[in-house]
């Protein structure tokens, strides 16, 4: 019987749309032993994996948590030293506020073997989905990636930053923070700056509000937006390119 070597592989699963998945994240799936999926990721993807993978939910929705993090770190060296090949898989990519490097630093003194494959990230493959460039000549010369909420469940101060900017600004988990998010642009007279709020994007769920800072909230109430949803905030919201639907493209069926 081949001795099999406690290894942990983080994986990104992308943003949704199963086919935002990377060929080397679906050779992961295919050969391991374990897998420890969150909430965000695309289910389908599972499908990859072998009949005798062990599939553990480990995510959390509406704030019910089924593991907490130090019960997370404990079971992927558990699952490693019992069973060989853990594969943690995230959404979008694990590097960007998925928590991927904490896992790794936990497991590495327990001896496990580390590798990571990196995710498309949501919070560029969202607003691209919906024809919004995050960084256009004329509109936009960088951009700002910012978690909504922060470790103390407080809104991260590089909002405040970012507002002074002429940047555009993507905010991820923040929706339970709109009300604190258009005071702090309103704070810095940007009332009209153009917003986009996306829901389940890259998914035939997906759901979409266009408006400013002054309307957005009105927007979100209207249309029902909730979590998961970014928040992208510039002109170049603006510069909303129109696109064909990807889900009914010949080319792409």
């Amino acid at each position: 019987m081949r001795l099999k070597i406690p290894t942990l592989t983080v994986v990104g699963a992308g943003p949704g749309d199963i086919d935002l998945i990377t060929l080397k994240a679906i050779k992961a799936i295919k050969s391991a032993d374990v897998i420890l999926y969150d909430a965000l990721i695309n289910e389908a993807l599972l499908d990859y994996a072998s009949k005798e993978t062990e599939l553990i939910f480990v995510g959390k929705r509406k704030g019910c948590y089924a593991f907490q993090q130090e019960q997370i770190n404990e079971l992927i060296v558990t699952k490693a030293k019992e069973k060989g090949h853990v594969v943690r898989l995230k959404g979008g990519d694990p590097f960007i506020f998925g928590r991927g490097a904490e896992e790794i630093d936990y497991v590495i003194p327990f001896g496990l073997k580390t590798f990571m494959v990196p995710g498309i990230s949501s919070s560029s493959a969202v607003p691209a989905y919906q024809g919004i460039p995050l960084t256009k000549r004329g509109a936009s010369e960088s951009f700002w990636v910012i978690t909504g909420t922060t470790k103390n469940h407080n809104l991260s101060q590089d909002v405040a930053l970012a507002a002074k900017s002429t940047a555009t600004v993507v905010i991820l988990m923040g929706m339970h923070k709109l009300d604190d998010i258009v005071h702090v642009f309103s704070e810095e007279q940007k009332q009209d700056t153009a917003v986009a709020v996306i829901q389940n994007g890259t998914t035939k769920e997906e759901k979409v509000g266009i408006g400013t800072i002054n309307t957005i909230q009105q927007i979100v109430k209207e249309k029902q937006l909730t979590s998961p949803a970014i928040i992208v905030i510039g002109d170049v919201v603006k510069q909303k390119t129109s696109l064909s639907s990807i889900y009914s493209d010949i080319a792409f069926s």
